[in-house]
């Protein structure tokens, strides 16, 4: 009996460059690619190696900083100017525990961030790993998603799963955990679910109730005195051209704050900025738009209307800290687009009151404004805050963005300071953290090369963060730091005075004179320091025409405080 001759199994075909087996990283770069992530921000480790060889392949820019609160930082403000996800990856440990505060400040100024950060092998759970910590629980509280990826096949479906997370309601900052070995293993592409760019998600335009829209639409129609308060989410949600048509189609004073400011320019018929208290304490309606009652608006008291209506992005800051007469939850920009087709037209009697309400509250803003005139213009020396907030008020430019880090000093610029066009305002939100203003510039000139970044930090908050201004260097991503020096933590140092008398007013918040021109001489940028408030608006002038970053040093008079902090609003 013969046998049959042997023969090869067939050849399997070449599975191409498609199904070459790709590591934890390159599935994590790729699926931050598919969700518009095009920069991350971060500092090194052996732990999260592979997400860079990843990013490479993918065409994912990084940004390597000198200190993880700021990436973190900088991945908030990313978001904040571009509108999506923003990113900072991370390694273990006290890499993690480092970018911690970023991450807080980004879930209250509801920023959508994701924050990438390495573990030990899960092979070497809780063998003691070199920068092993509890990682998800300690930022399970400041996100509003936390968790490890179990498995390098599902890398890529957790990162959609933390993106839509910070993206669902209100944004906010996301974490994920991506162990050593889960990072650097690798599976065919056929095994690991890689969601579909735009077939991941629903829509976040929601309208919301709407019933709520047709009341709210009648309240409208008859309310002589109405006012609107513009918030942060009128930005996040870019609103701008919403807004702006609900207010002057229907007539009503709008007052802005923290990222809406801009919405309106200076100078529009509407747009007011110092009788705040007055509106809302003689309006017959107040609408809050995408804020909540927290303590910028005293939880709420500050609002004397008899009718209060809030509309937001979160079911669950509507009604907080208050009662509301009517509340509405989705996408600010849609409410209030159909609110204003709802209206329609208002009786001509009650257009007639709304004309004089905005002639009676113009009339108000003017004598104060012209009554803090010759503050703004103080000749003292030291310098007056509020002369410094005046010449970099000056100084902007419709293509200019502002960026307040500071205490004291960045209040006084609030009151100043008006930005000229939408999206020309960063400050950190309602977590109050100093430090923001290095990253928070990096990300405003990475997402805005061609306009330009001014940056006002108190003396402290500068020092916190500064050394990433050689980052900034680095990159090529110039700005304008302009240091407002009265060589203390003069916002807790008035408090203290209060509280205890001069003799321990400068307990713990001194700071000392620093010379901080000097730290640009080291960069080999521009720098010079001010004394003379008539040098102000020609040094600012020669930052600008220096092309590089520059760093303005302003000597502030150190006991000089402004008006909120003199009255420690923040606390009460």
């Amino acid at each position: 009996m013969g046998t049959e001759p042997h023969t090869a199994p067939p050849a399997s075909p070449d599975p191409g460059p498609a199904e070459q087996p790709l590591s934890g990283g390159h599935l994590l770069a790729r699926a931050l690619r598919n969700e518009q992530v095009d920069t991350i921000f971060t500092l090194c480790g052996g732990h999260i190696s592979d997400v860079y060889d990843g990013c490479l392949d993918e065409g994912i820019r990084i940004i390597d900083v000198r200190h993880e609160q700021v990436a973190a930082h900088a991945a908030d403000g990313y978001a904040r100017m571009t509108g999506k996800l923003g990113c900072a990856v991370v390694t273990a440990g006290p890499g993690t525990t480092n970018a911690v505060t970023g991450v807080a400040n980004a879930l209250r100024a509801e920023s959508p961030m994701l924050l990438v950060g390495g573990q030990a092998a899960l092979s070497q759970h809780r063998m003691g790993g070199l920068q092993d910590l509890p990682h998800v629980d300690m930022l399970r509280p400041v996100t509003k998603f936390a968790s490890t990826v179990p498995s390098t096949a599902r890398v890529a479906d957790f990162v959609a799963m933390a993106a839509r997370e910070a993206m669902a309601g209100p944004f906010g900052p996301a974490y994920l955990e991506v162990p050593r070995d889960i990072l650097d293993q690798r599976v065919p592409p056929s095994q690991a679910r890689i969601p579909v760019p735009g077939r991941s998600r629903a829509s976040t335009r929601s309208l919301g109730d709407p019933d709520g829209v047709s009341r709210l639409a009648k309240l409208m129609r008859g309310a002589e005195r109405p006012c609107v308060l513009l918030g942060q989410q009128v930005w996040t949600c870019r609103a701008t051209d919403a807004a702006i048509r609900f207010v002057e189609t229907l007539e009503i004073p709008a007052y802005m704050n923290g990222a809406a400011r801009g919405t309106l320019p200076p100078g529009h018929r509407l747009h007011f900025q110092l009788t705040r208290r007055d509106a809302f304490a003689q309006a017959d309606l107040v609408v809050v738009v995408g804020t909540p009652f927290d303590f910028r608006l005293r939880y709420g008291a500050s609002i004397k209307a008899p009718t209060v209506v809030q509309v937001d992005m979160g079911y669950t800051t509507v009604g907080r800290n208050r009662d509301i007469d009517l509340g509405l939850v989705g996408d600010v920009g849609v409410i209030l687009d159909a609110v204003t087709d709802a209206v329609g037209s208002p009786p001509s009697a009650v257009r007639a009151s709304r004309d004089r309400w905005v002639q009676q509250l113009r009339a108000t803003e003017t004598e104060r404004v012209e009554k803090r005139l010759p503050e703004l213009r103080n000749a003292q020396r030291p310098i007056h805050p509020y002369r410094l907030a005046h010449e970099i008020d000056q100084f902007l430019t419709e293509d200019s963005i502002f960026v307040g880090d500071g205490g004291d000093v960045v209040t006084f610029a609030g009151n100043v300071v008006q930005p000229k066009a939408p999206g020309s305002w960063m400050d950190p939100g309602p977590l109050g953290t100093l430090g923001v203003g290095t990253g928070f510039a990096m990300a405003a000139k990475l997402a805005h090369p061609e306009r330009e970044v001014v940056s006002l930090f108190g003396d402290g908050s500068f020092a916190m963060t500064a050394f990433d201004l050689q980052t900034a260097v680095r990159f090529d991503l110039p700005y304008v730091a302009v240091i407002g020096n009265n060589s203390y933590m003069n916002q807790i140092r008035c408090g203290q005075i209060q509280k205890y008398g001069a003799e321990r007013g400068a307990v713990a918040n001194y700071l000392g004179d620093v010379d901080f021109e000097k730290f640009a001489d080291m960069l080999g940028v521009y720098g010079e320091a001010v004394r003379d408030p008539e040098e102000l608006a020609p040094a600012l002038k020669r930052a600008r025409a220096a092309g590089t970053c520059a760093v303005i040093n302003v000597w502030l008079d150190p006991d000089a405080y402004a008006p909120g902090t003199q009255n420690q609003t923040m606390y009460k």
